[in-house]
């Protein structure tokens, strides 16, 4: 008789896969041990396999057979999730709230455009809005605190997430224009900045917990936010890389100042939109989604903005030399 795994077992076998033992899955299951063991027991004798290795073993590990049938089994998974989303889309109407949570890294200006927008086309929808930062919107949708998450890499890969690249954004190192750093006025090493105090942004999720990135200094001052960060920075209180699209009227401004710092990693950061494959978009978010996606692939690059930025500055400095 051929193997006829149902959903159950395989969502058991995935759970013991995952949490690394089954009092593991137990727990995320909510069902009792002897259970839990029993499924896994049924499951292989229908393949005729042992999917784990159990003797002289603390915590089960899985077999050759059970990693290749861990990977069919995540697949039909999500095959299953996908399913009942489109069924769920065909039936659903307009939502009565949107969740959302946004990075800090998504331009503000693109932000409040489509928000705009949305609010005149779909008066009847609530909106909740969340800003975040690095894990948290990924967190967020995660933990179905948020239907939608826009926001930067995908730091985790995760079955149960669609993500789908829609635009970039970039950080730019910066000072005050007072700073001691922005008086150098030529390209910075890392002994330049190693004693200066670098501002940095601690991410409230765990999806990130022990990882800094873009971290030069030996002097750091953690914040919580990026606002926070922003205020501190312009300052004079240290310097940092903050979001380009946060700091264009600083820049013109000259309140802050571009810092030339070949060590720090300047390179564009990817755009996404993640949400549940088992929580499809109404049309409002929909509306969203693909707004988002259209205005977001038109913000400049990295070059295009610098470009633009000196253009703009030229002037005031023609006129300082004055």
């Amino acid at each position: 008789m051929e193997a006829n795994p149902t959903l159950d077992q395989l969502q058991v076998f995935l759970a013991v896969a995952e949490s690394g033992s089954f009092s593991g899955a137990s727990r995320s299951l909510n069902r009792a041990q002897s259970v839990i063991s029993y499924t896994i027991a049924n499951l292989e004798a229908q393949f005729d396999v042992p999917l784990f290795e159990r003797t002289g073993l603390r915590q089960p590990r899985l077999t050759d057979a059970g990693k290749a049938l861990l990977s069919d089994a995540r697949r039909i998974v999500a095959d299953l999730q996908v399913m009942r989303a489109r069924a769920k889309g065909f039936k659903q109407g307009l939502e009565a709230e949107v969740s959302l949570a946004i990075s800090v890294m998504v331009p503000t200006h693109a932000v409040v455009d489509v928000l705009r927008e949305f609010r005149d086309l779909f008066p009847s929808v609530g909106m909740r809005l969340n800003v975040g930062e690095l894990g948290v919107v990924m967190d967020m949708v995660l933990n179905d605190q948020a239907s939608i998450g826009i926001g930067g890499a995908v730091v985790q890969q995760h079955d149960a997430l669609l993500a789908e690249r829609i635009g970039h954004a970039f950080m730019m190192p910066v000072a005050a224009a007072d700073h001691p750093l922005a008086r150098l006025r030529r390209p910075l090493t890392l002994n330049d900045v190693r004693e200066e105090v670098q501002l940095v942004v601690t991410d409230a999720s765990d999806l990130t917990k022990g990882r800094d990135f873009n971290v030069l200094s030996y002097k750091i001052w953690r914040v919580s936010d990026m606002a926070t960060k922003h205020h501190l920075i312009r300052g004079g209180l240290g310097w940092g890389g903050i979001p380009a699209s946060l700091i264009t009227d600083d820049l013109r401004a000259g309140r802050l100042r571009r810092l030339d710092l070949p060590a720090y990693e300047q390179g564009e950061y990817p755009i996404y939109v993640v949400r549940k494959h088992a929580n499809p978009p109404g049309p409002a978010a929909s509306w969203l989604i693909q707004t988002f996606g259209e205005r977001l692939s038109r913000c400049p690059n990295r070059q295009d903005f610098e470009t633009m930025i000196e253009a703009q500055m030229l002037p005031n400095a023609a006129e300082a030399a004055e």
